[in-house]
């Protein structure tokens, strides 16, 4: 591989080292290399070049368009980190850097895993090559690393440290869809680097000829944003005994010339452009709900994204975005009269029975908010975000968000997805049925209309005994549900099935009591047909009820958030206070032992 990588450098060292075409879906779109002449071909056949599989660069592209979204593909670099923990790992760094040749933004990853030994950077660069065969960790496919790091930039460059028995050793890999472009490769090349520390000096480390070594560090600072062995070795002061870092960099655009990934409107995060386009809500008010909730910002948000990404949380490991470690959220833990559901999908004749837990119940922000969906886990990382298993634009379901971790079918390779296999099938159609379940049975928690015939009946009976205004209001309401002109914005954060749900704190008369405990936490399959419930103008919400509950609630809201700061800044105090104390028992320390030794002096008297 060396040796083919020298005839490529000649002749390029005036050209501009980036792409002419820098948006990442026409970036596949170029003309291959000319067939070799049949010299260079005997040549070929003479040094047994093709003993092996040739594959041209331009695979690096096509197998890059598997992730469709860039997020996914960040979330793969990620996944490599969390699978390090088993190896010692404790952060994953995610951030910007500018390069020292043109100032162009990069995207770094750094985690202080295990890192790679010289064989080991060798496999990652490798097309298909993957040695993870455990039943817990992410990765599976041997393909992420190229996928992901083509996906964010045309150039990826490695630097990982290992530790390996007494061996220290330090390896560099680039992997530039630049360079094989530019310099009209027709097979992938990867040139690398290799050092060790002997005598606590780093040198270098030739498993090849000297030439070869020389011919890869020279590709590597014409086409890194590097200038020198000197400036390579110094990614390593940051790694210390062990780990990897990848700098990606020449970050593709979208169509209008700007980058795809936002570094500017948010210190703290990067964004997707083109992505903050609110859905849903007619109102101003429900419009800023819908933008602030994660189900929206996740789209756009890594920061916001990556706090839902894995199922449990962390105990020694964090993720670091931008400075700031990301807060873990636990989707189950925001729902409001959350109950589990058992499934036990058939998953083989000859199988062990699988059982899965499904958490589901109401978002906070129900009924205004209309998100739902499942969030589905694999192997603890999340795969299909807020999936909308039911038809959008009706009322059943509205709110219903459920959590669960599905291992017992395979991800696609994108992990953004599931093969839609019968067993995806039917884990699909069960969800669905586990959704309208959970809504016949307590919707009215919510503010609707039971659709139980005797638990209607109790509801309007409440509403009456409370001064419902009558029918014509109700239309009225039917109609603002309808449109999606709902103005409320918080519930108050109940969250017990069985308590009463009153409206007389709310201000709205006698209110509605709870109807009756609630059933046990389990849901059996009633074969209820999805569109045998007609909800019609029956589910509608009391026009006062929502009148008042907006009005309570956005002061709730607004209480919330001045409570967040108060957290905030108390917390920043106890850490002051800890501080202090640490320094004024340092100073108590060193007085104590300044006494003692004072004590244990003779003293001196003078001659009387």
């Amino acid at each position: 591989m060396p040796a083919a990588m020298a005839s490529g450098t000649s002749g390029v060292s005036g050209t501009r080292r980036v792409l002419d075409c820098r948006s990442f879906w026409k970036a596949g779109a170029f003309e291959a290399a000319a067939t070799a002449p049949a010299r260079e071909f005997h040549d070929a056949l003479e040094a047994a070049d093709f003993d092996r599989a040739r594959v041209h660069p331009k695979f690096l592209h096509t197998n890059a368009t598997s992730h469709k979204w860039a997020f996914g593909a960040i979330a793969e670099l990620l996944d490599n980190a969390v699978d390090e923990i088993c190896n010692g790992a404790t952060f994953i760094k995610v951030d910007k850097s500018v390069s020292s040749k043109d100032n162009s933004p990069m995207l770094v990853f750094q985690d202080d895993g295990g890192g790679m030994d010289p064989e080991g950077v060798r496999r990652c660069m490798s097309l298909g090559f993957s040695t993870k065969k455990s039943k817990t960790t992410i990765g599976q496919y041997g393909n992420g690393f190229k996928t992901s790091t083509m996906r964010l930039g045309a150039d990826a460059i490695v630097f990982t440290r290992a530790i390996r028995g007494s061996n220290v050793t330090l390896s560099i890999g680039l992997l530039s869809y630049t360079f094989l472009r530019k310099t009209m490769k027709d097979d992938i090349v990867v040139p690398m680097l290799d050092f060790q520390i002997q005598d606590g000096h780093i040198v270098p480390l030739v498993y090849g000829s000297q030439g070869d070594w020389d011919s890869s560090l020279k590709i590597i600072l014409d086409w890194s944003p590097f200038s020198s062995k000197e400036e390579l070795l110094q990614q390593f002061d940051d790694i210390y005994s062990h780990g990897t870092k990848v700098v990606i960099y020449n970050l593709w655009m979208n169509d209008d010339g700007l980058l795809e990934l936002d570094f500017d409107d948010d210190d703290e995060d990067i964004l997707l452009r083109d992505q903050d386009k609110a859905s849903g809500g007619v109102t101003k008010t429900q419009k800023e709900i819908v933008q602030q909730h994660l189900s929206h910002r996740l789209r756009f948000s890594l920061r916001a994204y990556t706090s839902i990404l894995y199922l449990r949380n962390f105990e020694n490991f964090q993720i670091i975005l931008r400075g700031k470690s990301v807060e873990q959220i636990t989707i189950a833990n925001e729902l409001k009269f959350k109950k589990a559901v058992t499934y036990k999908p058939q998953v083989a004749h000859d199988s062990q029975v699988v059982s899965v837990k499904v958490d589901i119940g109401f978002a906070k922000e129900a009924p205004v908010l209309g998100i739902f969906g499942m969030n589905v886990y694999h192997k603890n990382r999340l795969i299909m975000p807020f999936w909308k298993v039911l038809q959008e634009g009706s009322s059943r379901g509205r709110s219903v968000v459920g959590v669960l971790e599905a291992n017992f079918i395979e991800p696609a390779h994108d992990k953004q997805d599931f093969e839609r296999t019968p067993l995806f099938i039917r884990l699909e159609a069960k969800l669905r049925q586990i959704i309208i379940d959970y809504w016949k049975e307590k919707c009215h928690l919510i503010g609707y209309q039971p659709l139980d015939p005797q638990l209607r009946s109790q509801y309007k009976a409440a509403l009456k005994d409370s001064g419902n205004p009558g029918p014509k209001s109700q239309q009225k309401a039917s109609t603002n549900r309808r449109t999606g002109r709902h103005t409320s914005n918080l519930l108050p954060e109940t969250y017990d099935d069985a308590e009463v749900i009153g409206l007389t704190a709310n201000g709205a008369g006698s209110g509605v009591q709870s109807f009756g405990r609630t059933q046990e936490n389990s849901i059996e399959p009633a074969g209820l047909d999805e569109n045998s419930v007609d909800i019609g103008f029956d589910s509608v919400l009391d026009p006062n009820f929502m009148e008042k509950l907006s009005e309570e609630n956005i002061a709730l809201f607004t209480r919330r958030e001045e409570l967040r700061q108060q957290d905030t800044q108390l917390k920043q105090t106890i850490g002051d206070l800890e501080n202090q104390l640490e320094e004024a028992k340092r100073k108590c320390s060193e007085l104590t032992a300044e006494l003692q030794a004072r004590k244990s002096q003779p003293q001196q008297f003078p001659y009387m």
